[in-house]
């Protein structure tokens, strides 16, 4: 699905998960702590977000337990490169899975952006949609074009396979939008996005 070669310009980082929650319609989405939850809620603060403020690491295996939990609604996780990397073993348990509903989707520059921006393991050569493919996902690919966000977006709600899409973003940090801090009122509201009780 790269609709451009490695010389291509890095997509704009706000912009992309713009795309990937637009028309959410029942679309459950879990973001990583850090850059991913400012971006998600740059997008717009949902009902069927859940921000993780901490965790580093659990982004991809929060999603996962929700889709096994909630199978009839697609679940999308957003994170990034240094979160997923911390979370490597993570993608092997949803390999062996492979919950249908699920995409997992890594937002890579190639940095830690939480740290000072030194280059990350991808930045040195790591590739996480090999990774993926290897550890079992139904399907895998790299992003580099914005005309490609619009069909992954499309796929991550279609429950067509567990799927893992490493969006490649330029290494900048935009000014952070925070989501709601509250973890009490997070996880009640989610709660009762998914029809379930407050407890």
């Amino acid at each position: 699905m790269s609709g451009s070669d490695d010389t291509s310009t890095p997509l704009d980082r706000r912009a992309a998960v713009r795309a990937l929650v637009a028309e959410r319609g029942d679309l459950l989405v879990v973001a990583g702590l850090g850059s991913s939850a400012y971006d998600l809620a740059a997008a717009g603060d949902h009902p069927a977000n859940f921000y993780l403020w901490g965790a580093m690491g659990g982004a991809a295996l929060m999603g996962f337990g929700l889709a096994l939990a909630q199978p009839t609604r697609p679940v999308l996780v957003i994170t990034g490169d240094g979160e997923q990397l911390m979370g490597l073993g993570g993608l092997a348990t949803i390999g062996v899975q492979r919950p249908a509903n699920l995409t997992v989707v890594v937002l890579d520059n190639g940095h830690f952006g939480e740290t000072g921006m030194q280059r990350s393991h991808t930045g040195l050569g790591v590739d996480l949609v090999a990774v993926a493919m290897a550890c079992g996902f139904a399907w895998a690919h790299e992003v580099k074009a914005a005309d490609d966000l619009t069909a992954l977006a499309r796929r991550s709600r279609s429950k067509s396979g567990c799927g893992f899409a490493r969006v490649v973003v330029a290494a900048e940090n935009p000014p952070r939008v925070l989501p709601p801090r509250d973890g009490v009122h997070l996880k009640h509201r989610f709660r009762q996005e998914l029809g379930l009780g407050v407890s």
